[in-house]
């Protein structure tokens, strides 16, 4: 063996640069573009802010054949065009500084109005610490599930504190506002409030037994069961059940929000015009950056090294623009079809969604799949239903009894909308759920209707038992 040299003819793709940039640029969400924008604009002196956005609607205004869709042009475009919902979205939605999110007033947590209560109570600077891993423990609902061995191994080797001491100090913590806060479970949760009340309330001695076991109970036997259970009058469990009724099971919710809003920009804008469904870009969507005509108009009269730096900014601000406009269109492709496929959608809601795959839009466009997947990602549409993933527009399917398919989301609104309406006291079992779906031409599986209840967080419908 020695090495020589061979020659071979072959073909293989090479991505170029403007080619990688579309791409990358593509896939990035409405916050990640605008920081794209930024860094490219101050690392470029050929980039320039500019005040008018550059027109990136729809230059066709005629409905689609068979789907009552038609898209933006940007002459229509205006606040009072589309239905009452629509408010056009502009500089007016944001401060001066352009934060809508500092807008947002900062709510007190629930941690740090339990800590304020620890340091103005009467107790050690140890107990003091050991209030302190409890209440970083404690959940934002208001309950500690953190087990006691795991909270005392926090505290060590500083401090060495069995489960009793902990036990102690958690009692003066669940004497804080709000009571309740600090329980391990639902039924202790009842009975520190129940403690607070006065002596004399009605069925207070009866309620603070049925926040035990009995509560589990309740459900699928009803009051008359609890009452014969505990040989009681129904009319005394009835009142001991009103009573716990009252009783707040999350009280850390009323201390602060247990989840913040989230707030997104979208990046399209579908609404309803003379009975034909629009989408445009989004303002905040359209590439407002320009190239700096003085910039470049300096690149002839500089000399050779000047101009070789300047030509070289210029190429990648052309690129950039080039890029932003190819995204641009891409978007638009993507909603266009999006709106004739699931018109059902935004007119009727979630029952009426068709299913559709990434080839099949693919194949509508001419792109390719993984083209599509990264013009949806982490994009949202403003829509009269409210502002959705352009993911919302994408299901699974099955084959339905009259030869159509119905989509995953449908069936899951179907099963929403059948348990909504079930009777209380005899909800529908899983199976029978697959029978009245597969009566009105749905069939879907015993075990496929559980997968969707799942998802949806319903319970099984012995737990749905209410008696009372």
């Amino acid at each position: 063996m020695k090495p020589r040299l061979q020659t071979s003819l072959g073909q293989h793709l090479v991505m170029t640069p403007q080619l990688r940039q579309a791409i990358r640029l593509l896939q990035l969400s409405a916050v990640e573009l605008e920081a794209e924008l930024v860094e490219a604009v101050e690392s470029n002196p050929l980039l320039d802010w500019t005040e008018t956005a550059i027109a990136t609607g729809d230059d066709t205004a005629g409905p689609g054949e068979g789907s009552g869709t038609v898209e933006a042009s940007e002459r229509d475009w205006g606040p009072n065009d589309g239905e009452p919902w629509y408010e056009r979205i502009g500089p007016s939605d944001r401060d001066d500084d352009g934060a809508l999110a500092d807008q947002v007033a900062e709510h007190e947590s629930l941690h740090d109005h339990l800590l304020w209560q620890l340091h103005l109570s009467h107790l050690s600077p140890r107990d003091r610490q050991i209030g302190v891993a409890l209440i970083e423990a404690i959940e934002d609902d208001g309950y500690l599930r953190e087990p006691l061995a795991a909270i005392a191994a926090t505290l060590a080797p500083e401090i060495e504190a069995d489960e009793p001491e902990i036990t102690t100090v958690l009692h003066q913590v669940q004497r804080f506002d709000p009571v309740g806060t600090g329980a391990r479970d639902l039924g202790e949760c009842l009975r520190l409030q129940l403690g607070v009340l006065p002596e004399d309330t009605a069925g207070l001695s009866l309620a603070m037994v049925l926040a035990g076991e009995p509560l589990e109970r309740l459900p699928r036997i009803g009051i008359a069961g609890i009452a014969a259970e505990l040989k009681q009058e129904p009319h005394d469990v009835e009142t001991a059940v009103q009573l716990l009724r009252s009783m707040d099971p999350r009280p850390g919710a009323q201390i602060g929000p247990i989840s913040h809003d989230t707030y997104v920009a979208p990046d399209v804008v579908i609404w309803r015009q003379h009975g034909l469904w629009r989408v445009a870009l989004a303002d905040s969507m359209r590439p407002r950056v320009a190239i700096h005509r003085g910039y470049e108009g300096m690149i002839r009269h500089a000399s050779s090294s000047d101009a070789s730096y300047l030509r070289g900014h210029l190429q990648e601000a052309r690129w950039l623009l080039k890029s932003l406009e190819a995204r641009g269109d891409t978007l638009l492709k993507v909603a266009r079809c999006l709106i004739s496929q699931q018109a059902g959608f935004l007119e009727f809601g979630d029952s009426a969604l068709r299913p559709l795959t990434l080839r099949e839009v693919a194949a509508e466009i001419g792109l390719h799949e993984s083209t599509v997947s990264r013009a949806i990602a982490r994009k949202f549409a403003r829509t009269p239903r409210g502002t959705v993933p352009l993911r919302a527009f994408f299901a699974s399917g099955i084959d339905t009894g009259a030869g159509g398919e119905a989509s995953s989301t449908a069936i899951q609104a179907m099963i929403r909308q059948l348990i909504e309406a079930e009777n209380p006291r005899k909800p529908l079992s899983d199976a029978r759920l697959a029978e009245t779906l597969k009566a009105t031409g749905v069939p879907v599986a015993r075990r496929t209707v559980a997968k969707y209840r799942e998802a949806m967080g319903i319970s099984s419908s012995q737990e749905r038992v209410r008696m009372a």
